[in-house]
């Protein structure tokens, strides 16, 4: 509430200031209006000419004025437009080489993650070969190729009296039995 109240008498006060003027100062602002509607008269005959109205009651030398002003614009707005552009473009390499940086890191990561999954998988590969030979040596019995055989002599006391003796306790009985035939 009290800020409108201030707001009146600050509004009143200019008020009553308008009023103490004196007759000259008047006389001024009527003058003041005059220019300025004059200005504004100039300007709407401006803005008609460049629309290209009311272009037959211009002589020679003002449409060669005028032309000179329309060229003297188009200028200012061709050097914006390009300044527009390259600042657009340079921006647009910005953007891009940053997104090339980002593009090349994101291609490391992808490489160093492919490598620790191959890595993965062949561990894998490795651990699941692993138990499988653990498992398979220990249900199998090594080989024990180079142990106790007796062979048939030549004139011994076991000459054809005894099959052949092998001792090899290593060895699954299937083999021994086939390499008894």
């Amino acid at each position: 509430m009290e800020r409108i109240l201030e707001r009146y008498e600050r509004y009143s006060y200019a008020e009553r200031e308008l009023v103490a003027i004196d007759p000259e100062s008047q006389g001024n602002w009527s003058l003041e209006y005059s220019k300025l509607k004059a200005k504004i008269e100039v300007l709407q005959r401006n803005q008609r000419h460049f629309l290209g109205e009311d272009l037959n009651s211009l002589s020679v030398r003002e449409l060669q004025n005028f032309e000179q002003q329309l060229d003297t614009a188009l200028k200012h707005i061709r050097s914006r437009k390009s300044q527009l552009m390259y600042e657009s473009i340079s921006e647009l390499q910005r953007k891009e080489k940053a997104l090339q940086q980002q593009n090349n890191l994101l291609a490391e990561k992808l490489k160093e993650k492919a490598a620790l999954a191959q890595q993965a998988h062949w561990e894998q590969g490795n651990q699941v070969q692993n138990p499988s030979t653990f498992l398979l040596s220990q249900s199998l019995p090594s080989l024990n190729i180079g142990g106790t055989y007796q062979a048939r002599g030549t004139g011994g006391e076991d000459d054809g009296s005894q099959p052949h003796n092998r001792t090899n306790t290593l060895m699954p009985p299937w083999m021994l039995r086939h390499m008894n035939e």
